[in-house]
């Protein structure tokens, strides 16, 4: 059997490396050996050596959405640095775009909104790698890329083969798919996306970017104006990330908006957020409900707290640790389901921890 270090003989090594490096949180401790994957073989081949040793593996792309134990990981962190975007485009059927899954997905999308390729525009200013996407069903403003992914390329662990998966095979649904249902069997290789052309974005379904571009629900602006307005409005969010401003050290949001159904959501306040589904289940603003229940912007629990510029976001202020930040995630979720019944589910991975 190999031993895990041969993995080191396809991928770059860097030896003992802190999570909190790798991590949009700044969070995490020591993880054994941490290997750098450039191209798909190296990837492919390193996860596969190191499952044939059966040693611990976590992947790791933009680090956006992990919340990694300050105990580390006693095993291997391969991260995804794969690079590469083809294209075939045409003015009848669109773009399509294969995307590697370590390049930077904001990166991507400023490429699309440059060349005219229609429907990420609304994704712009999310941090992480491509990869992720696709795991997450990543949204925002109105917009995931279940909308537009046609396929997703995928390394099965589990058969030790290349699989891809049309867009209906991947089981998209809300902040989920059928590779975070199986979040130890799938790699994401590569993404392809279909996107129209044009100059104008998709038509915008989202109010508060309505409202920030001067149009109605369901209008069209300018791809690079809409790409603008997102970029301001996750700004003011502390969405944005900056490595001088302690509201953007986070994963993002923490808990995804509640989906109840009719009884559970006829139990919220007359005022509270309600979005009807196509299922017929409600979904909620978690946001909403964490303010409402008390928990104010900048709510803390030591150097971790609540987002002094968006109340979904859980921050480190510098030197926080991952017991921290837990410890305020259970106090919010705990006050969330006292107050309302309602039971936030965290968005971020959780690595050797649990809420």
């Amino acid at each position: 059997m190999n031993s895990p270090d041969a993995a080191t003989r396809c991928a770059d090594s860097l030896g003992v490396m802190d999570l909190a490096e790798l991590t949009t949180l700044r969070l995490g401790g020591p993880a054994r050996t941490v290997i750098e994957a450039t191209t798909q073989d190296e990837l492919v081949e390193a996860v596969r050596v190191i499952d044939e040793a059966a040693d611990p593996l976590l992947l790791v792309g933009g680090g956006s959405n992990l919340v990694v134990a300050d105990e580390g990981l006693d095993g291997t962190v391969v991260r995804v640095l794969t690079r590469g975007i083809g294209v075939d485009a045409n003015p009848c059927g669109g773009a399509s775009v294969t995307v590697a899954a370590g390049e930077v997905w904001d990166d991507v999308v400023a490429h699309a909104v440059e060349r005219g390729w229609v429907g990420v525009e609304a994704l712009s200013g999310i941090p992480g790698a491509v990869g992720a996407t696709p795991i997450q069903n990543v949204g925002a403003y109105g917009q995931d890329v279940s909308q537009t992914i046609s396929s997703v390329r995928t390394w099965d662990r589990y058969d030790r083969t290349v699989r891809t998966f049309a867009n209906a095979q991947c089981d998209f649904t809300y902040r989920h798919s059928r590779f975070k249902a199986e979040p130890q069997r799938y790699v994401v290789l590569e993404v392809t996306f279909q996107l129209e052309l044009g100059d104008l974005g998709a038509p915008v379904a989202y109010a508060e970017l309505a409202r920030a571009l001067g149009i109605e629900v369901g209008e069209r602006a300018p791809l690079a104006d809409v790409r603008e307005a997102v970029l301001a409005l996750r700004r003011g969010k502390g969405m944005v990330l900056d490595a001088a401003d302690h509201d953007t050290w986070s994963a993002g949001s923490f808990f995804t908006n509640p989906v109840l159904d009719a009884d559970a959501a006829s139990r919220l306040p007359a005022d509270a957020p309600r979005f009807a589904q196509p299922d017929g289940t409600i979904k909620s603003s978690a946001a909403w409900l964490i303010q409402h229940a008390g928990f104010e912007r900048g709510h803390a629990h030591g150097s971790a707290a609540v987002s002094t510029k968006h109340t979904l976001a859980l921050t480190n202020r510098g030197g926080a640790s991952t017991a921290e930040l837990l410890e305020l995630a259970r106090e919010i979720r705990a006050g969330v389901e006292t107050r309302f019944g309602v039971v936030l589910v965290p968005e971020p991975v959780l690595v050797g921890c649990r809420l």
